[in-house]
């Protein structure tokens, strides 16, 4: 590719393309459509989408053919390309009659417009068909606009293979963990790290405790307010599930006031709503009123601890006080049952699931720097 400067042309270009991009109203290029209700539909087999995706299925279709969908109110910053026979909400536009461009260039291209830049509303995001219409973009020749969706094509095919890849290995961990929680699935005392069922004796049977018997669990007490502040002074504050990312303590906050601490370590567990996220924490911090730490003791080993809470996850809602906001106290979380297996075979699970997440994870990895590298590609081949 060779890199330009020139306002109507892009910086990055295919080099069997030359001369400047044309520029355009949206709506001299395709046409917007305005979505339905789907209700007085009965089932079948056509496709209903709304701002999140797939809704439902109805036994009649509103458009068919290649359309770039664009929200109507709400989500108005995320374009999606469909294909085929389908119906859409009255939350989402549908684009047709495509005047000289390719779609799935235009969907790409519709990836590029600052959509909020035209919001219509102050409070929920909004748009209408006129405003969109009189949009202003660049455009290419259609043999480029089409040489760019290829190329865009590839690399979308590759993200969803990657999003694929880890739903899998996702629903491959959550069937194997409640197999395994459920005692279905064993290990065997020897060294293989399989679930197969080897040559090694039986591990000795689980046996039934209380969390607060096997982990020391410390709830949190959140410091004064103007205590807080966000230059890193005093100990990072971890309050509740905004300061959890990716299954790690993530802090927004520090505070010079020391309430309740956690160390690097222990794992975080969401007290009130949502009751039972589960992080490890990378920090040495405060814990406000919306956390508790937990700690394994000699009992237990700390990623085995860790695992069960994942798998427990969903479950927590039989335990949750309170009619304003759910949450769990200290006295439920101690006394909540854990079938707990000898230390070895808690070391095995422990390896064996953690060795998944490492997959799940370098996938999800692989997933960030496609996404990443697709949007530069985007701010340098579109003008």
């Amino acid at each position: 590719m060779l890199e330009v400067k020139n306002n109507n042309i892009p910086k990055l270009r295919f080099p069997e393309f030359k001369g400047e991009w044309k520029k355009k109203k949206l709506g001299e290029v395709l046409k917007i459509g305005s979505g339905k209700d789907y209700k007085h539909l009965g089932s079948g087999d056509i496709p209903v989408f709304g701002t999140g995706g797939l809704m439902t299925k109805v036994n009649s279709y509103l458009y068919d053919g290649e359309t770039v969908c664009i929200g109507r109110k709400g989500t108005i910053d995320k374009p999606m390309y469909y294909s085929g026979k389908i119906w859409t909400v009255d939350t989402l536009f549908y684009t047709h009659s495509f005047n000289n461009s390719e779609p799935k260039f235009v969907f790409n291209l519709f990836q590029r417009v600052n959509w909020k830049q035209h919001n219509e509303a102050g409070g929920v995001p909004s748009l209408s068909k006129s405003t969109i219409e009189q949009i202003y973009l660049n455009l290419p020749t259609l043999t480029e606009q089409t040489r760019i969706a290829s190329f865009f094509t590839v690399i979308d095919k590759k993200i969803s293979e990657l999003k694929q890849k880890k739903a899998l290995l996702e629903q491959y961990k959550k069937g194997v963990m409640q197999k395994l929680f459920s005692q279905e699935l064993r290990f065997k005392d020897d060294t293989s790290t399989s679930l197969s069922a080897g040559n090694g004796k039986d591990f000795p049977d689980w046996e039934k405790k209380k969390l607060g018997e096997v982990c020391e669990i410390i709830m949190g007490q959140s410091p004064s307010s103007n205590s807080y502040n966000t230059d890193g002074i005093g100990i990072p504050l971890i309050q509740g599930n905004a300061d959890i990312q990716n299954r790690l303590s993530y802090p927004r906050n520090w505070t010079t006031e020391k309430t309740k601490k956690c160390n690097i370590g222990d794992l975080i567990l969401t007290v009130r709503a949502p009751v039972g996220a589960v992080a490890k924490s990378i920090h040495n911090a405060c814990i406000g009123r919306g956390v508790c730490a937990i700690r394994n003791n000699s009992k237990s080993i700390n990623e085995f601890i860790y695992q069960f809470l994942l798998d427990y996850e969903t479950k927590w809602s039989s335990l949750e006080q309170g009619s304003t906001f759910t949450a769990v106290s200290g006295v439920e979380i101690k006394k909540l049952e854990i079938q707990l297996p000898s230390l070895p075979e808690q070391t095995k699970i422990a390896n064996f699931l953690s060795t998944i997440d490492e997959k799940i994870n370098c996938t999800q990895k692989q997933i960030e720097q496609a996404e990443v590298w697709k949007k530069g590609l985007l701010q340098q081949m579109f003008c």
